[in-house]
């Protein structure tokens, strides 16, 4: 046990310090979101309508950003991890896939975290949301726990794919999942088996628990939702940790 805490603190030393050193890497995860952010600004502002009612969507996609670009940096930096021979070394070290996916998972929910705060504080500025404090602080858990489901599934696809051109082919799944998740439409007016897949998305979860928050709701009114999140990830994660690999 004590070895494997301390394999868990190696790895998400050694990450964390790539990090910081990988400019690149961190202006993409903290800038590019409030870019996106800003066009969503522009373009609700050309659709202004007394009959559009604005924030039934903008927080929803602050969500998306939020799966989107935790989802795909994730999945191209351990390909990257891989294909350069580093994940190869660590299992090499006496590493387990619980003791590597989960130091990962701590180094990279460090940059997340600030990357929701930074969403959800530009869309309640842009958007003048006015929420309460506690409204806010449950729309941020919504998004923290998206945003480390979004990291295994990267984690996950690190594993399937390899090249980081191969991750970048998954964009496609991300769209259908916007799609069928009920941010867009209500999945009630989508086909049925439509609404069937929609259970395989976080988007989903995360979208229902948005949508009740934004109606003066609280958490524990969609609590099976906000509970599956978690379990979500968790089955993700253990699928993930069954499927890493070394190398090619």
């Amino acid at each position: 046990m004590n070895q494997a805490i301390r394999h868990v603190g190696i790895v998400t030393g050694r990450v964390l310090n790539q990090l910081r050193r990988d400019h690149r890497l961190i202006a993409i995860a903290l800038g590019f979101p409030m870019v996106i952010i800003y066009f969503i600004k522009v373009l609700f502002d050309a659709l202004a309508s007394p009959m559009f009612n604005i924030t039934q969507y903008v927080v929803p996609y602050g969500a998306f950003v939020v799966h989107f670009l935790t989802f795909m940096l994730t999945g191209i930096v351990l390909v990257r991890e891989r294909r350069v021979g580093t994940m190869a070394r660590t299992f090499v070290s006496g590493y387990n896939p619980f003791e590597i996916v989960l130091g990962y998972l701590l180094a990279y929910t460090v940059l997340v975290t600030v990357q929701g705060l930074l969403i959800l504080a530009e869309l309640n500025w842009l958007f003048e949301l006015e929420y309460s404090l506690s409204r806010l602080a449950s729309i941020y858990l919504v998004y923290w726990l998206l945003s480390v489901i979004s990291m295994v599934l990267g984690i996950l696809l690190s594993s399937i794919a390899r090249t980081e051109g191969q991750v970048v082919v998954m964009l496609p799944v991300i769209i259908i999942s916007v799609i069928i998740s009920g941010i867009i439409l209500p999945v009630e007016e989508l086909p049925k088996w439509t609404q069937v897949l929609s259970y395989g998305t976080p988007l989903f979860y995360a979208n229902e628990v948005i949508q009740e928050l934004i109606s003066d709701g609280g958490l524990l009114d969609k609590w099976q939702y906000l509970t599956g999140l978690p379990v979500y990830g968790l089955i993700v994660a253990v699928m993930a940790m069954f499927s890493l690999r070394e190398g090619d």
